[in-house]
């Protein structure tokens, strides 16, 4: 491994995440709060879930009640008037359904002077999720969805057809309350109806297009399901302010800054990246071999989020695949690839990525690895423990995308 190359990619990252942090945008966010002179009640979901509600109270000062829903390991501490639950994610569990009833307990009764503070993050789809089918029905739905391939706004336009929160529901059961709801966004464009399923917007998405997803992924669907996918979600909302509040552009600005501070020359290839994760690598992976060796210090960044189409049963994520798909194009040269989420989770796995230099390809095949057999089995995450590939921050507090690196030096 390039020791040097790595701490820098080190480095780009840690700066990476620390700009991208919610408190100051959750702050700013607030100064347009204006309760009615009722109750303030706080809700909030998602991965940087408990990272804002903290933020919402220590600049409020305090709330009448709350309740967080967050990832498990993502609760950091107490805070004051707030009760905080972790639940599961890619998929609900029944923490997930008991959080979120708890939520929902908090808001039922509320009269036109109270308001609910809604703080909203990536992963809420999961998390927060009263289902209107069985619990395992769902589940064995979203996995339907993991393994095809399906992106984000597909599985959510299936999700909130599903559930009694989603889809502008929840802000229809805070009524007759106003919401002030604050969204960090990990969808590419800050589509509001999208970010985990739009609990409190308007759903821009049809039955038609629902059904047709369901179609093109072949999903084993039964007649109960097959009839919600037909039914219409709100199409408008009357109690809602909505405030976005962080997004992807905001993580690769932060990257191009750090890599600038690290003497690279940033250049962005785009910050809405979607596409299969092996082929976003084997792309970065050309884009180095063509600019290699020209005598020039150049980082070329790609934000967004990527897909997996499962294919075997190996353990990974989206960054760990696209970080080893350019780990061929790479070999022998003096230069690295790393991809990471902003969350701090890639997967079900405990890494937020995976970085690959010229000196990976050797070590896999050392290790008698072969990339393209790890990646059809979907096991980058070994492949990159075993030579120190892969990225691990803990929970990071935010979640706004993913961000790819390739580093030139």
């Amino acid at each position: 491994m390039n020791r040097k190359l790595r701490r820098d990619a080190d480095g780009i990252i840690a700066a990476s995440l620390k700009a991208v942090q919610p408190d100051k945008a959750v702050h700013c966010a607030l100064e347009r709060f204006q309760p009615r002179g009722g109750r303030v009640l706080l809700v909030a979901a998602g991965k940087a879930a408990w990272q804002m509600a903290r933020a919402a109270v220590e600049t409020l000062g305090a709330v009448d009640g709350g309740v967080v829903v967050t990832k498990y390991g993502h609760v950091r501490g107490s805070i004051p008037g707030v009760d905080c639950y972790e639940a599961g994610h890619p998929v609900p569990d029944k923490n997930s359904f008991s959080a979120t009833e708890k939520a929902l307990e908090l808001v039922r009764g509320l009269t036109a002077q109270d308001t609910v503070l809604f703080l909203l993050s990536g992963g809420g789809s999961a998390l927060f999720e009263k289902p209107l089918i069985p619990g395992a029905e769902l589940q064995d739905i979203t996995n339907q969805l993991l393994a095809s391939g399906a992106d984000i706004v597909e599985m959510n336009t299936i999700r909130k057809r599903l559930s009694a929160v989603k889809g502008g529901r929840f802000a229809q059961a805070c009524a007759p309350a106003q919401v002030f709801s604050i969204v960090l966004s990990d969808i590419l464009g800050d589509p509001l109806d999208m970010i985990a399923s739009g609990p409190a917007a308007p759903d821009t998405s049809t039955c038609a297009q629902a059904l047709t997803i369901a179609e093109k992924y072949h999903l084993h669907l039964s007649r109960q399901v097959k009839e919600l996918l037909a039914q219409e979600t709100p199409k408008a909302l009357d109690n809602v302010i909505t405030q976005v509040t962080g997004s992807v552009r905001q993580l690769c600005a932060a990257a191009a800054d750090a890599c600038r501070e690290m003497g690279y020359e940033p250049i962005l290839l785009t910050d809405r990246l979607c596409c299969e994760a092996r082929e976003a690598g084997s792309f970065l992976g050309s884009i180095v071999r063509t600019h290699a060796g020209q005598g020039r210090r150049l980082a070329f960044l790609a934000g967004g989020e990527t897909v997996v189409h499962l294919t075997g049963a190996g353990l990974g994520g989206r960054n760990q695949e696209l970080a080893l798909a350019a780990a061929p194009a790479l070999d022998g040269l003096n230069a690295a690839v790393f991809s990471v989420g902003s969350d701090g989770t890639d997967g079900p796995t405990d890494a937020a990525g995976g970085y690959v230099d010229g000196d990976t390809a050797a070590a896999l095949a050392a290790n008698g690895l072969r990339v393209f057999e790890v990646l059809n089995n979907n096991d980058a995450y070994h492949a990159l423990k075993c030579v120190d590939g892969l990225i691990v921050t803990g929970p990071t507090g935010t979640n706004v995308n993913d961000v790819a690196v390739a580093l030139i030096p």
